[in-house]
């Protein structure tokens, strides 16, 4: 959480560290072919949730 909070402001919403360890694994992972993704997924969660 350390890097997402630097680079963005924090809501009460926001996932915290325990959220994200239970919901991660739950989330697509990135095709090994193709480019990098260039959105963090749990930012994408934060914005659904606020």
């Amino acid at each position: 959480m350390v890097e997402v909070a630097r680079k963005t402001k924090r809501y009460p919403s926001d996932l915290t560290d325990e959220e994200w360890v239970q919901v991660e694994p739950l989330m697509p992972r990135a095709s090994r072919r193709g480019r990098k993704p260039s959105v963090n997924l749990r930012e994408v969660l934060n914005a659904i949730r606020t």
